[in-house]
């Protein structure tokens, strides 16, 4: 009597997992955003937490998780390699500037072409640039007199908001907004879209 042949098999799909790394440089409600959304995904994972603030909010989030992070200082990030090292590492293809507020040097532009996504709280390429970041940019909304505002998401060059623009979303100005309402109303568009925009890029 034959003995009946055994096949082995094989799963339909497997999955590849991608490796992200947040910066964020305060509370990041943008990063724990984030976070959620992929922390039950099969093939995405927050890898790394990089903070130029060792007291930010982020780093409690983190720990929360249960994601490594990384402290970093001027002379680290800028005159030295080091972080790229950590980055690779950790396996990570993808950053996400979530209120991140130094700029990106070469180096990392260099070793992520197209995979570094920032958001800005305006309808860049107005109201961006250096110094624009947070209540800033929303007190310049207001004194401009603009009926609308919102937020872009765009990847990220050695310069600060001129990277391509991925997505826009827009919002009303309203005649009695302070700048705190418009605060309000463009925060509810990041965290309605940026997960998602990075999902999407990631699966490109």
């Amino acid at each position: 009597m034959k003995t009946p042949l055994r096949t082995l098999v094989l799963p339909s799909t497997v999955h590849r997992v991608i490796n992200i790394a947040i910066f964020a440089s305060g509370t990041a409600s943008n990063a724990q955003k984030i976070i959620e959304h992929f922390d039950k995904s099969p093939s995405v994972r927050v890898a790394l937490i990089v903070s130029n603030k060792k007291n930010a909010g982020v780093l409690d989030i983190a720990r929360e998780y249960g994601t490594p992070t990384q402290i970093i200082d001027r002379q680290m990030f800028y005159e030295t390699e080091d972080l790229l090292d950590i980055l690779i590492k950790q396996n990570v293809e993808f950053i996400v500037l979530a209120g991140f507020l130094w700029l990106m040097p070469t180096y990392l532009v260099q070793a992520f072409p197209k995979k570094i996504v920032n958001i800005h709280p305006a309808l860049l390429p107005k109201f961006g640039g250096k110094g624009m970041y947070g209540k800033h940019v929303h007190e310049a909304v207001k004194s401009a007199g603009e009926t609308e505002t919102g937020i872009t998401i765009h990847f990220v060059n050695e310069h600060y908001d001129e990277g391509d623009i991925v997505f826009q979303a827009r919002c009303p100005v309203l005649p009695d907004d302070t700048p705190d309402d418009i605060a309000r109303r463009v925060l509810q568009l990041e965290h309605q879209h940026f997960p998602t925009i990075i999902a999407q890029l990631l699966t490109a």
